[in-house]
């Protein structure tokens, strides 16, 4: 759902845009031709096209932690914002999206103008930047939260995010991976890429997040993204995902009440110019795909070049391999509209064709045949696009969007076509490069695709010519991956500080550097250990692992040179048994208000385990009391440091703003203290 135009990771509020006029006349004559809007919805279609877009949330992070944060915005601020008047009207509370589950999504018509026009409605947008930095909300259109639902993911499942960034769908994922909060490490992972270097980045500051150990980011196009190996029982493999989110660039006409930019540029040469690209990527999808698993191909384009004639073309090449799932009762509420099984194209100059025949020769690098329906009705029938689905505005105030879920029950065709031999090195290849290439022969790419063919019988001639698309890796040159071995010796005084349980993976601990004194320590799922390992020469790494410690000179002096990071807590707490306070309510509150409380500050029980505990890093551990309903229901985990006097939280400040929001007792001032560093808090502080 990439057009060049949707690259905000956060979606605003309101419009601001009236100076622009929403008018195309060859898009509504687009449109109105293609018959995609039901008879006489067609005005209230375009009407909805020029209204600006509803600002809608979604809670993300982990079941109990969504609950909190659920019950905080019901609470203290829809409640509120129900009952308040501005400028003679009354305010509309958010409202649930009907067909996302556990009421986790939200969707509100406040502009910027009306928020700014009330001290509530400043403080509830406050809270959402806040809760929004430290991974707890995501500000996110509803449409895009619809591709992540439809995968139906588990926590075993290996999963490949094709073209991610920005990566609030990568978000989704990576939560329904966690969806049970006591396994720090799932079985399966998600492995996100995008073809834009700088995109990526912006997809690890998504995925950073969540804090798991569960999620690589790789920078590859996604048309020719790298089969990768694995070990299995002790021989290599073929990695194949149980789910692929196909999520492809596409030419955007779906976000024009967000994009307005797409009212003036919209034309119909940029689903012809895209539509080669989207089938290329899907294809090299399903390759990659397992037996039984799913692949979601989505656009928020609403033109059928984009949409059903490239899952039209999808399946025919697969001959039986590929269906398409029905999914219409998946998400209960939702509106959507059958996929067609016609349509026409038009060129840019206004001239229509409805079958590749028409096509003149002149035309023919431009429009292809994978462009049109197929002409064998029985076929056509057989393949179900009634089964896509389409979202249109004005059906329930959202941007426009298409969506299809693909089932592979068999392996594609030519998989079973290559012969069982291994080609003959080409002598343009690199060794690396062949050692690509062999590893996609066995996985049944279609290289045609990518300039390369394998003869049963002869050697490819040594003049052959180069690939027209290579496999290459973008971008700058990122810190190695180090995994450490279970005799590291930094292991000897964390292990002992600590207390670690015999069960901690130390395997699955790695570093960013092969020299020097190790500055983080970063860990990962074994699932992806074996990723890495295998697949170091293969594919270009941007970022994965979560950090787990720090290098703390301080720390030294008191038996460990790392301490713990809070990024990293909720994987690494499990397996320690030691350096652990257990803290109530009040305890967090005065943790996360105070800079260096004594630690006469806190409750006695806690007061008396730090007292016997010695300096250096700690976890403060909160457990919720099921008796109590009136605190949190949630576990919290905060990373902390014994002084010899006082005692300390280290939690960034978006995190301490959020869990003192869990916590019932975040008023105003405190914001504005942490905020600024202001006496207000110093006052309150001991010192060592």
């Amino acid at each position: 759902m990439r057009s060049s135009l949707h690259h905000c990771v956060l979606q605003g509020w309101g419009a601001g845009y009236a100076d622009i006029v929403k008018e195309n006349k060859l898009f509504e004559h687009y449109y109105k031709e293609q018959g995609l809007v039901p008879e006489g919805e067609f005005e209230q279609f375009m009407d909805a096209m020029r209204e600006p877009l509803p600002a809608t949330i979604r809670i993300t992070g982990y079941k109990s932690h969504a609950k909190e944060i659920l019950h905080c915005l019901k609470e203290k601020y829809f409640k509120d914002i129900q009952e308040l008047e501005i400028d003679g009207q009354m305010m509309e509370a958010p409202q649930a999206l009907s067909w996302y589950p556990d009421e986790q999504a939200w969707h509100t018509n406040m502009s910027r103008k009306i928020i700014r026009k009330s001290p509530l409605l400043e403080k509830f947008h406050q809270f959402l930047v806040s809760e929004t930095e430290s991974g707890n909300i995501s500000r996110q259109e509803a449409v895009s939260m619809i591709p992540p639902l439809l995968l139906k993911i588990e926590p075993h499942h290996k999963i490949l995010d094709m073209c991610a960034a920005p990566g609030s769908k990568t978000a989704q994922l990576i939560e329904m991976l966690h969806a049970d909060m006591d396994v720090p490490f799932p079985e399966g992972f998600v492995i996100a890429n995008d073809v834009d270097n700088k995109r990526c980045y912006l997809l690890v500051h998504q995925a950073k997040r969540l804090n798991s150990p569960c999620i690589m980011v790789v920078n590859h196009d996604a048309s020719c993204i790298p089969t990768l190996q694995i070990d299995s029982d002790g021989k290599k493999d073929i990695l194949f995902y149980d789910r692929i989110l196909c999520d492809v660039p596409c030419s955007g006409d779906g976000t024009m009440r967000k994009n307005i930019d797409v009212w003036k540029k919209w034309t119909t040469s940029n689903s012809l110019h895209l539509h080669g690209l989207q089938l290329r990527i899907a294809v090299r999808g399903v390759e990659q795909l397992a037996v039984g698993g799913r692949m979601v191909y989505s656009t928020c384009s609403l033109n059928p070049i984009e949409d059903e004639a490239v899952i039209a073309a999808l399946l025919e090449k697969s001959e039986g391999a590929l269906e398409l799932a029905d999914s219409s009762a998946d998400l209960p509420g939702l509106k959507w509209m059958p996929g067609v099984t016609s349509w026409k194209l038009m060129t840019k100059d206004g001239q229509w064709f409805s079958d590749w025949s028409e096509v003149p020769s002149s035309r023919h690098t431009q429009i292809r045949p994978t462009m049109f329906p197929p002409k064998d009705a029985e076929k056509l029938a057989a393949l179900h696009l009634e089964r896509c689905m389409r979202i249109l505005p004005h059906h329930q105030n959202t941007g426009g969007f298409f969506v299809a879920v693909l089932v592979k029950k068999a392996p594609m065709p030519w998989n079973k076509r290559y012969p069982k031999v291994l080609p003959h090195k080409h002598t343009h290849l690199t060794d690396d490069r062949y050692l690509y290439v062999l590893l996609d022969v066995v996985n049944g790419a279609d290289f045609s695709l990518v300039g390369l063919s394998f003869e049963p019988a002869a050697p490819p001639p040594h003049s052959a010519p180069p690939p027209s698309k290579k496999m290459r890796l973008f971008g700058y040159k990122e810190d190695p991956f180090v995994f450490l071995t279970e005799d590291d010796p930094v292991f000897n005084t964390i292990q002992s500080f600590y207390d670690l349980s015999g069960d901690f993976p130390k395997l699955n601990v790695l570093t960013r550097t092969h020299e020097g004194k190790k500055r983080h320590l970063y860990m990962v799922s074994k699932e992806l250990r074996n990723v890495l390992l295998n697949n170091s020469e293969r594919m270009k790494v941007i970022n994965t692992g979560v950090k787990v410690w720090s290098r703390n000179s301080d720390g030294e002096e008191f038996g460990c040179a790392f301490r713990l990071a809070q990024e990293g807590i909720y994987t690494l707490q499990p397996y320690i048994r030691s350096r652990i306070i257990r803290v109530s309510v009040e305890d967090i509150k005065v943790l996360l208000t105070q800079e260096n409380p004594f630690l006469s500050k806190l409750e006695d029980d806690a007061h008396a385990q730090a007292k016997k505990m010695g300096m250096g890093s700690i976890v403060l551990k909160y457990i919720p009391n099921a008796n109590n309903p009136a605190e949190p229901q949630c576990p919290i985990q905060l990373c902390g440091w014994r002084g010899k006097t006082s005692i300390r939280a280290f939690v960034p400040r978006n995190e301490r703003f959020h869990y003192l929001r869990i916590c019932s007792c975040l008023e105003m001032f405190v914001l504005i203290a942490i905020s600024f560093s202001t006496p207000v808090i110093k006052q309150k502080c001991g010192a060592d």
